[in-house]
């Protein structure tokens, strides 16, 4: 048991690197080479997420569980969308300062449509055949063009298949991820997936697999369905393949999973600095691509630190338990000392 801990932990740390790098790298997806490790990114290290987070939501008709996640999700999505507003305003000189609560700022969709699925399994775990009714859904709403970035709703919808099927998923469908065989046959997939990449998905508007508009705005009709089709497939394939090369057992990094929401929430405020900042040009013309690699990993390392939880554990979980193992660490020491000069 405490095994498979750390493989989910390691899944989380990896993939949140993987957001960070994803981030860092969308200022340049001119470049062809950058523009193709960026899809084969995209394509699945939002959806794993979701997925591992449909996983763990199997406790959701507990007593006291809503109110655990509005804690959990909502409290830090409306903190930091008023925040992140703020931060706009000074960062991007904007003349006005605009507050919606309703209208998530870049990454926190993804909490609010959290927070959504979660509350959408007490409806679809009573329906038959819940994951091909949510398949549908998915599909349909991309049909509706006022459906968009408003309460995350098209994400919300479009993603929900992911989050459902991880809710559905066994300890026993990772193994069988893991095993020699399915590493194999993800290898496999992941080399055909490069393939379609180079020669298919790079001429394809990037927005199909954000899930966040409708085909008409995608240069879609009819079909645009069987389009989103194929996306939910592929991505389906590379999260499969992700999750069989995670490592069992126990990294220097493994402890850190526990804490991606933080750097999930706080990387954006250095993401958003570093594309005003003259690196931008520099690395361009350079051509020194490398540097986005050092940038992920600095900035992943020094948000899942210590002292960045110690210091944002107040508001982005609403406890202080980091301050106060601080603070009686502070006394013990003090008190030791004391009673040592006593003697």
């Amino acid at each position: 048991m405490k095994q498979r801990e750390f493989y989910y932990d390691n899944a989380k740390f990896l993939l949140i690197f993987l957001v960070v790098i994803g981030h860092f790298i969308t200022t340049f997806i001119g470049n062809r080479v950058i523009e193709q490790i960026y899809i084969f990114i995209y394509l699945f290290h939002m959806p794993a997420f979701i997925l591992v987070s449909g996983y763990f939501s199997k406790g959701f008709q507990r007593s006291g569980y809503v109110l655990k996640i509005t804690k959990k999700i909502l409290v830090p999505y409306f903190l930091f969308q008023i925040i992140y507003s703020f931060y706009y305003y000074v960062l991007l000189d904007k003349s006005e300062l605009t507050i919606a609560i309703f209208k998530p700022h870049w990454s926190l969709w993804f909490l609010l449509s959290l927070f959504c699925w979660h509350l959408l399994l007490f409806v679809f775990t009573k329906i038959k055949y819940s994951l091909l009714v949510a398949v549908v859904i998915g599909l349909i709403v991309g049909y509706i063009d006022a459906i968009g970035g408003y309460l995350s709703l098209s994400r919300t919808f479009v993603l929900f298949p992911v989050f459902l099927l991880g809710f559905y998923m066994k300890k026993e469908h990772f193994e069988k991820l893991t095993s020699n065989k399915g590493k194999l046959l993800s290898a496999v997939a992941i080399v055909a997936m490069l393939f379609i990449i180079h020669y298919v998905l790079v001429d394809l508007p990037k927005e199909w697999m954000y899930g966040s508009k409708s085909y008409e705005k995608l240069g879609a009709g009819w079909e645009g369905g069987i389009i989103r089709l194929l996306y939910y497939g592929m991505s389906l394939i590379m999260i499969y393949s992700f999750f069989a090369f995670v490592p069992k057992k126990e990294y220097f990094f493994s402890k850190w999973g526990a804490r991606t929401l933080y750097v999930y929430l706080l990387h954006g405020f250095i993401i958003r600095y570093f594309r005003t900042t003259d690196l931008v040009p520099y690395i361009k013309e350079t051509h020194s691509y490398y540097l986005l690699l050092i940038f992920a990993v600095i900035v992943t390392f020094v948000l899942v630190s210590k002292l960045v939880y110690i210091l944002a554990q107040p508001i982005m979980e609403l406890r202080m338990d980091g301050l106060k193992q601080v603070w009686y660490q502070i006394n013990n020491k003090e008190n030791k000392k004391e009673k040592g000069d006593s003697k």
